[in-house]
């Protein structure tokens, strides 16, 4: 698969998180953490989570990038990567989801 489907279907995963975030009710901003950008941080009463969205974290690169997003963040609320892998990439406090579990929860 060429980078720019990889890119495309990153973008249609984006959307489909940020649809689903409104649909349980949370307001929605893009945010910014020393220049990295933070794809979703959804609140909702006095509940905020972080939320970074990738394809797939299958090289170094962007597993450093989707979660080192959340470095320098010093707070206690729940961080996640949501991706299609299969396999726990959690690490260091931050929370993988495959996106079909993601979707799947209960809310």
């Amino acid at each position: 698969m060429n980078v720019n489907k990889k890119t495309q279907f990153g973008a249609y995963l984006e959307n489909i998180v940020y649809n689903e975030l409104i649909a349980r009710g949370y307001a929605v901003s893009v945010g910014n953490n020393n220049g990295k950008e933070i794809d979703f941080i959804a609140t909702k009463y006095n509940k905020l989570e972080y939320y970074q969205v990738s394809y797939e974290l299958s090289n170094k690169e962007t597993e450093e990038r989707e979660f080192g997003a959340y470095y320098n963040i010093n707070d206690n609320y729940p961080k996640y990567v949501i991706s299609t892998d299969k396999l726990d990439y959690s690490q260091n406090g931050i929370i993988h989801k495959n996106i079909i579990d993601f979707l799947l929860e209960e809310f």
